[in-house]
């Protein structure tokens, strides 16, 4: 038989997936001997068994239920109806991961129309014994019934300005009973239901709304946020009541060992005297702070001083400690790791290894990678956001970050008002390479469409731009410059707010904090770097894109991206004769001048990189995006001038090379195939500026990698070229460069073939983008469009875009990963696509052995931290193996 109920001194802190996490500490705290009232919990497998059978209590439950029960009263020598001895208790939550305030609670359970009036006699005080039925009415009737406590409290604020009552300490007897019956109604008229006067009733329906709390809305939207399971459910506690609302020498509160704000190692919290515990949280009475306590129960605050210590000790974490005073006497109901705001993390664990509490890796592990954005980018200030109004908040967070601008509907415009000395955020339907002018001197950027991985997504988090991307309740006419949202429309310098972290927009401007990277923070990093098997390098090509990956300290580069490096008006220009022309001279007259504005681009890079790796990938993107809009006519008309060619040339030119799938075109490999002068151009680019850069005694390591290969013979094909090409240009400059040359993994089919093509690569890099793309079958553009319906239909359980696929992608991967080690052992394999940057995904790279991985600058920190993370788990998961 399954055991489903367990008392309080049958657990410990280790069974958390069982008992919940408030039901495992309160088994530990009852082992350490501490003031827990008594009690016992119902476990997550009974609520999910519940949840799964018709929402029905099976037999066996009902029977430990009962039996749990008859032990509580013989420990407490109470029971449900002792005219003596009346037992009442708490029905609470409790899931393995803390979920504050996202279930249900109810307090007081067992009164009814008699034992309130046995609870009165024995406490001598009837007026807190209804007042206890009261409350228990009232979350009763929420939690069970579905009541809603608007129905309530709107009673209760009537009758007390109709009788003049200021506030629930100053109701009487007489005026709680009154109270209490209108309650009564309030389940008739709005539920039709009738409060249950049997307690163990009381108790079983309780109990099966608890169970029932794990799928409310609010909970559901906490696990989504915070990436907890949806298959964990909750565990039930039913405990003895102890009482702070009994009068002035008991109180409730909530505090915890050191300040969840700032990290201080100083008691932080605050109670109520004479209240029960949602006294605290409403906030109709303003609380005292927890130092106030000393002066007015001194024997009570030492007592909790030494338990707070023991318990801060006991757990190597700072504590969030739940509360309550019965007459003088302490009782803790809840212990639990402090939820905390990412500066104090970082101070925290930091101060608990200068304290000698815990390790350094005990201390990375306590880092909420999701959190590190609060340090790295500025946000808006709570109350102000409060006062905002609303423009959207449906769209999806692509870069962290708060700022404020005004809207301009192209990348020329946002320049301008910029040179006018405007702060801009770009309004865009969807950016394109031609925008990164304007994108990079916006505040922020939005757009209508596209999802996390969509160019703006992606441009914006490499350089540390907020970003928000997939707006759908925006319609964006680029040409009209207006912006329709479904409170009206935003024209041209119109002042609005963008969240970047959440993925909302507001109108006006909201004030800002600025980010907090301290003294903490900087240690945290060392060690995660002391830590971590795999090293961490940046997706970069711009100067402040490195020098900011370098301040956070890249391993070095994992991708440059070079079509980044055209957009330029001159460079464009040359581009385009290249691609537009069919005469070889002229062909060969603009890879000369684009050369030279290669060479000055790899130089700065290396000027700036040093000795650290660079992972240079060679044009990927297909021609036509390099030319003007066939539809725009004054464009054309412009480059046709600047070409010195009929516009009716250029036309066809651009028709002949516009794709009806151009991401599965004329695009990386193929282009080389193609255009072969093309990458001998980029790779002897790439040489003379390392060789330059050594001149002034650096050792560049450059590493050249060919987007997009699906062939053995593709990839033999170029690597032959491009190496015959550079020993001939290393003997003319009569000098040595330790370059390598290796391929981006981005195939389904490569990943098939890796063991022939490690043959002829120094290094795989996976682009996890288009292998994504590839394998799902989904544009990486489009996908926003439907993949939420698919994640909340639960038909996906996370955007793969976002977090890696391992079924499906990470197969691909690992299959990749297998081939070529089983070839060479110690060949070198990374990650430069943007899953590069996400804590889980990097958990599966650790695990099947890669050696670095790749993401935009501010997403540094995160995947450092999340690589020592894994080092650490998987560590010790090798030890218990070994053992």
């Amino acid at each position: 038989m399954t055991k489903y109920v367990y008392n309080f001194d049958e657990g410990n802190a280790s069974m958390r997936a069982l008992l919940g996490g408030k039901g495992a500490n309160l088994a530990e705290m009852t082992s350490m001997g501490l003031p827990v009232p008594s009690g016992f919990t119902i476990s997550t497998e009974a609520c999910m068994e519940y949840l799964a059978t018709e929402k029905q209590l099976s037999d066996d439950m009902m029977q430990q239920i009962e039996r749990n029960l008859e032990e509580l009263q013989v420990r407490t020598g109470k029971s449900f109806s002792d005219d003596a001895n009346l037992l009442l208790v708490s029905v609470r939550s409790g899931a393995a991961q803390s979920m504050p305030g996202m279930m249900d609670t109810i307090l007081n359970l067992g009164l009814n129309d008699v034992n309130v009036e046995r609870f009165a006699k024995l406490t001598n005080n009837p007026a807190f014994a209804y007042d206890c039925y009261r409350r228990l009415l009232q979350m009763f009737g929420n939690v069970v019934y579905e009541i809603s406590g608007s129905y309530f409290e709107r009673h209760l604020a009537k009758y007390k300005e109709t009788h003049n009552i200021k506030t629930d300490q100053d109701l009487q007897v007489d005026d709680l009973k009154q109270v209490i019956e209108k309650y009564k109604e309030i389940y008739q008229q709005v539920a039709g239901k009738v409060f249950p006067q049997d307690p163990k009733q009381q108790l079983l329906e309780a109990i099966e709304a608890v169970f029932s709390s794990w799928n409310n809305e609010r909970a559901f939207v906490y696990r989504n946020l915070n990436d907890i399971p949806h298959h964990g459910g909750t565990a039930v506690n039913v405990q003895e009541m102890v009482f702070g609302n009994s009068g002035n020498q008991s109180g409730t509160g909530v505090a915890f060992t050191r300040n969840p704000a700032t990290g201080e190692n100083i008691l932080f919290g605050e109670y109520l005297l004479n209240a029960q515990g949602e006294d605290v949280v409403a906030g109709i009475r303003t609380p005292q702070t927890i130092a106030s306590l000393e002066a007015a129960m001194p024997d009570v605050y030492g007592e909790f001083i030494r338990v707070a210590n023991l318990l801060e000790n006991h757990y190597g974490d700072m504590q969030d400690i739940e509360f309550t005073i019965e007459n003088g006497k302490l009782f803790l109901l809840q212990t639990r790791n402090g939820k905390r705001t990412a500066k104090a993390a970082f101070q925290i664990a930091v101060d608990l290894v200068k304290e000698g509490k815990i390790s350094k890796e005990d201390a990375v592990l306590k880092i909420d990678t999701k959190s590190i954005d609060q340090l790295l980018h500025p946000s808006f200030q709570v109350e102000a956001l409060k006062e905002a109004e609303l423009i959207t908040e449906v769209g999806l967070p692509a870069s962290p970050g708060a700022a404020t601008g005004r809207i301009y509907f192209d990348a020329a415009a946002a320049a301008r008002a910029v040179e006018a000395g405007e702060k801009v955020i770009l309004v865009r339907q969807e950016t394109s390479p031609e925008d990164i002018t304007g994108m990079s001197i916006s505040e922020a950027i939005v757009t209508s469409r596209g999802g996390m991985t969509s160019h703006a997504a992606v441009v914006a988090r490499g350089m540390g731009v907020c970003c928000v991307v997939g707006c759908e309740q925006l319609s964006i006419d680029e040409h009209q410059k207006l912006m329709t949202y479904p409170g009206g429309e935003l024209t041209e310098g119109t002042l609005i707010s963008v969240d970047g972290t959440n993925g909302a927009i507001y109108l006006g401007e909201i004030e800002t904090v600025p980010s907090e990277a301290e003294e903490a923070f900087q240690t945290i990093m060392q060690w995660s770097r002391e830590i971590s098997d795999l090293k961490i390098r940046m997706n970069a090509e711009t100067v402040a894109d490195i020098e900011t990956g370098l301040s956070f300290e890249a391993a070095g580069i994992g991708l440059v991206r070079t079509e980044h490096m055209f957009f330029k008006e001159e460079r464009l220009r040359e581009m385009r004769r290249f691609i537009i022309t069919n005469r070889q001279t002229e062909q060969d007259r603009a890879l000369s001048q684009i050369l030279n504005y290669q060479i000055d681009d790899f130089v700065e890079i290396f000027s700036l990189t040093q000795d650290k790796p660079v992972v240079v990938r060679l044009l990927d993107p297909p021609l036509h995006e390099f030319l003007p809009h066939q539809h725009n006519e004054q464009e054309m008309t412009k480059v046709a001038e600047q070409l010195g060619i009929s516009s009716n040339y250029l036309a066809q030119r651009v028709m002949d090379l516009t794709e009806v799938n151009p991401m599965l075109g004329h695009r990386g490999v193929r282009l080389a195939v193609t255009y072969p002068k093309l990458y001998l151009m980029q790779a002897e680019a790439i040489i003379r500026a390392a060789a330059q850069v050594n001149a002034t005694g650096a050792t560049v390591k450059p590493e050249i990698m060919i987007p997009l290969v699906g062939m053995t013979e593709e990839l033999s094909l170029l690597k032959t070229q491009i190496e015959e090409h550079l020993k001939s240009l290393l003997e003319e400059l009569d000098t040595q460069v330790a370059y390598t040359i290796g391929t981006m993994i981005e195939l389904p089919r490569a990943c098939l073939i890796a063991d022939q093509l490690v043959d002829h690569a120094d290094f795989f890099s996976f682009g996890t983008n288009d292998l994504t793309q590839m394998t799902f079958g989904f544009s990486r553009d489009d996908a926003a469009k439907f993949i939420n319906q698919y994640i909340g239909d639960g038909l996906m359980p996370i955007d793969p875009f976002q977090t890696l696929d391992v079924e499906g992608v990470g197969s691909l991967v690992q299959t990749a990963t297998n081939l070529a080690r089983q070839k060479q052992a110690d060949f070198k394999l990374g990650v430069c696509g943007e899953l590069g940057g996400d804590p889980k995904s990097i958990e599966f790279f650790h695990q099947i052995g890669l050696d670095y991985v790749s993401c935009s600058p501010y997403r540094i920190p995160i995947a450092q931290i999340a690589a020592a993370q894994s080092a650490i788990k998987y560590a010790t998961i090798k030890e218990k193996l070994e053992v």
